[in-house]
């Protein structure tokens, strides 16, 4: 993978002047309701940059990313997580995939995102329409992966990931995914929130965690303050006794490579390989995932087809 790179001297600026991007896990309630929480406002900038996105499409995808943030909290290892969202909607669906060590990449269905009219509001629901999220747990060791699906009820990527849970892993759940954009359309915050009832968690605590997390201090604004995302989470939890448990680092990384571009040339049917030849160079070739794009001149490409009678 290629970082694309950030040209705004603002922009990169500020990111400097903010915290590291980081996850940080809690134990809340008396060590019922555990809470992940992430702060990752250079996470999403960089997936900005590489996907090349335009403000409606960094907002939907952030949301994504910071989503795959949170759920990568959750597994462990070389275990990794994958969110998956097909819909009827301008943006078609996204496709986003997590490591258990905080490596996040995924990209869009469509984009740029073609709308019939202007947007007069952020309701995601006019973006998603009718459709299926489906969370997929891909172990280490297990023999197949682990898939749940549920059709989206609200059209808002936190809500639907909480009936998830509550429908597919019997889990009460909360979700809080933050964005903040400066007047330029920089992104200038971006965090989320995971909380997750444990065994002998009672409803009278659920509801109260929910009441009191409606009334949180916007995270992206106060992320993009400088404040910290650990500190965050002690003040405003306070009253549930906060016990800190573990810290973790987060980023945009992709494991893609030029090699694994170089053999799907090479394994291509011939008809496709003389197409090849017979076209523009240089040829270009682009992972979905990242946004990386991958150049091979035509004698680069003659190179790797050597062999083969054309």
């Amino acid at each position: 993978m290629t970082k694309t790179k950030i040209t705004d001297d603002v922009l990169l600026a500020h990111i400097a002047s903010l915290k590291e991007d980081e996850r940080e896990i809690f134990l809340i309630a008396d060590g019922k309701v555990r809470l992940y929480a992430v702060s990752c406002t250079e996470m999403v900038n960089q997936m900005r940059a590489n996907h090349r996105l335009g403000l409606l499409e960094s907002y939907v995808l952030g949301q994504g990313y910071i989503a795959g943030a949170l759920l990568s909290s959750s597994v462990k290892g070389n275990d990794r997580i994958r969110l998956s969202i097909e819909c009827g909607g301008p943006i078609k669906g996204m496709q986003i995939e997590a490591w258990a060590c905080g490596a996040v990449r995924g990209y869009l269905l469509a984009n740029p995102i073609k709308l019939e009219k202007e947007l007069t509001t952020l309701d995601t629901s006019l973006l998603y329409g009718p459709g299926f999220l489906s969370v997929t747990k891909l172990l280490e060791g297990s023999k197949a992966p682990f898939t749940g699906q549920i059709m989206m009820e609200y059209g808002n990527l936190a809500s639907d990931l909480a009936l998830y849970y509550k429908e597919s892993e019997q889990t009460p759940t909360m979700f809080y995914i933050s964005l903040d954009y400066d007047s330029k359309g920089r992104i200038w915050g971006a965090g989320g929130l995971f909380l997750q009832a444990l065994p002998g968690c009672d409803d009278e605590t659920l509801g109260q965690l929910q009441e009191e997390s409606g009334k949180l201090p916007n995270l992206s604004k106060y992320l993009a303050s400088g404040g910290d995302i650990r500190t965050y989470v002690e003040d405003n939890y306070s009253p549930y006794g906060v016990e800190y448990l573990e810290h973790g680092k987060l980023g945009f990384s992709c494991p893609c490579r030029r090699e694994t571009f170089e053999k799907y040339l090479q394994n291509l049917p011939k008809s496709e390989k003389e197409g090849i030849l017979g076209g523009n160079f240089p040829l270009e070739l682009e992972c979905f995932n990242c946004g990386t794009v991958y150049q091979f001149t035509k004698e680069e490409t003659e190179e790797l087809f050597k062999g083969e009678t054309l």
